[in-house]
């Protein structure tokens, strides 16, 4: 079980971290920090490179703790954060993938709250740390708080998107 849970905690993490360092730089394929700002406007966000900064900050950061099984519960909360948000951006797409679709933030937020649940085994920082039953209350509280703290952010943050035309200022014709 502790080798399971470890190759899952390890993938998932960094491919986590990883979708965090596209949004703020220009590795792993990503457009730079400006180019994820302009992703979040985009999709409809304000705070323009704050938001970008955050949301790449939250990925990288909890990704990294997810894999290295680092304050896992807190780490898994993050993480369900940032890809509940990117979830609600995906979901008029559908389910699937292909189609644009949530599927894959899903995945990353129902891993990442089963990590909350279950710990992190015997091959991780929190229990080299002697962090080794995490209570109860503190996983139910990380696995709700999560999605919530997405969804509070897509509420706070999202504004309906402005259409082109109205962005470069142009005026209707007719």
């Amino acid at each position: 079980m502790d080798t399971g849970l470890l190759v899952l905690r390890v993938v998932v993490g960094l491919l986590i971290a990883g979708h965090g360092v596209q949004k703020v730089s220009h590795r792993l394929g990503g457009n730079g920090l400006a180019g994820g700002t302009e992703e979040f406007r985009h999709d409809g966000f304000g705070g323009g490179t704050l938001t970008a900064l955050a949301a790449g900050a939250g990925q990288i950061g909890s990704g990294l703790f997810l894999a290295l099984g680092a304050l896992t519960p807190l780490a898994a909360m993050a993480a369900m954060g940032v890809m509940t948000v990117a979830l609600t951006v995906k979901l008029p797409h559908g389910l699937w993938v292909q189609d644009d679709g949530y599927e894959y933030p899903l995945v990353l937020v129902v891993v990442s709250g089963a990590l909350a649940l279950t710990g992190p085994g015997r091959w991780s920082a929190d229990h080299a740390a002697g962090l080794t039953a995490w209570p109860l209350w503190l996983t139910v509280a990380a696995v709700v708080l999560g999605p919530a703290s997405g969804l509070l952010t897509r509420l706070v943050l999202h504004r309906a998107p402005v259409p082109e035309e109205a962005a470069a200022g142009a005026r209707p014709v007719g």
